[in-house]
């Protein structure tokens, strides 16, 4: 059986995405954590395998026994995986995401269409991010959470809250119309809002969120000492799912449920993502603060590893059926088959060594 490397990424989506693809595995594996120097960044730039860029002290130990396969996401990783390559000439390189180096240097990239990479032979192109989602999961939660929710009115609606990403901004304005678009929907049900907050969606967004709500709702706040996440017991209690579009991972989650999902468009008016999300019309350029124009600028101008297009994913999913825009028909609930793309994942990797 392979010897299993998980180089951990800086970001919780891309770790849920490792983690998915482990247990679809079923191998034994090790979970490297890296802590990297400043001069990472620059060392990227030129594909070098090194480990240069990383803090040996504050990372685990990276020693023989060798992997025989390495599992990673963040660019930053890159660099390792180069790095334990020339240590065992014969390891299986899987990069999820995008990665900075030419592909050739991978033997497996697991990636989804905000990427907008070239079709290869060992690229394998999913609708959305991998997760750790499944039926048995929300039932327990649900079933965990139900009594403790109670006595709010019923149906739920579940709203899921991400942040700023990219070319588009969530101010506190952006945080309150979630709350009041949100609150009218639930009211037109006679329900209650499931609320869960998640690292990128800021203090003052959260309140203003909180502020600007009008109907019965329970609101997690991510990060707070002390509180059980209540995740996946909203996606299985509620009716249908309102979720922020910045959030692919979280609409990746929303979608396999098989319920209504509503994507909540964090930005309006000129910088709408819907408004620039018909056909393939290029990004306005103009953003609403210096990095948001430039991350516009990217998409329009750079290669594809600079940048990532969130419209690409929002016209795939409402053209799947399985998405529509707050305030537009929801479409009948289609939901990603159970497991299909992340078996269909470890199959690919299992291949890379003939099983």
């Amino acid at each position: 059986m392979p010897r299993v490397w998980i180089l951990q990424s800086p970001h919780s989506g891309d770790n849920t995405q490792l983690r998915a693809i482990s247990a679809a595995l079923g191998w034994p594996f090790e979970v490297k954590r890296l802590s990297y120097r400043r001069s990472e960044g620059l060392l990227r730039l030129f594909s070098l395998a090194t480990l240069a860029g990383v803090d040996r002290a504050g990372s685990s130990a990276l020693a023989a026994p060798w992997p025989d396969l390495v599992i990673a996401s963040g660019r930053g990783a890159e660099a390792v995986c180069f790095w334990l390559k020339r240590q065992n000439p014969k390891l299986r390189i899987v990069f999820v995401g995008t990665p900075w180096s030419a592909l050739a240097k991978f033997d497996l990239v697991i990636t989804t269409p905000q990427y907008r990479l070239p079709q290869a032979p060992n690229v394998l192109h999913n609708l959305l991010p991998l997760h750790d989602v499944t039926p048995q999961r929300i039932a327990d939660e649900a079933a965990r959470w139900e009594e403790r929710l109670r006595h709010l009115p019923r149906p739920f609606t579940a709203v899921l809250v991400g942040g700023s990403s990219g070319p588009y901004l969530f101010t506190p304005e952006a945080a309150r119309r979630l709350g009041q678009a949100a609150s009218a929907l639930a009211s037109a049900d006679g329900g209650s809002l499931l609320i869960t907050t998640s690292a990128r969606t800021g203090l003052v967004q959260a309140d203003a969120l909180a502020a600007s709500l009008t109907v019965p709702h329970v609101m997690h706040r991510w990060g707070e000492a002390g509180q059980d996440n209540p995740f996946h017991a909203f996606l299985g209690l509620a009716r249908q799912i309102v979720v922020t579009a910045d959030s692919i991972s979280m609409m990746a989650e929303a979608a396999s449920t098989g319920k209504p999902v509503l994507l909540f468009d964090i930005e309006d008016g000129r910088f709408a993502m819907r408004a620039e999300g018909e056909g393939q019309a290029p990004i306005g350029w103009r953003g609403r603060s210096a990095d948001a124009t430039l991350f516009r600028a990217l998409i329009n101008v750079a290669p594809p590893r600079f940048s990532r297009d969130l419209r690409v994913v929002h016209r795939q999913l409402i053209a799947a059926g399985l998405a529509q825009w707050l305030g537009e028909a929801p479409a009948a609930p289609a939901g990603l088959p159970p497991g299909d793309e992340l078996s269909r994942s470890a199959a690919r990797i299992r291949g890379l060594f003939g099983l």
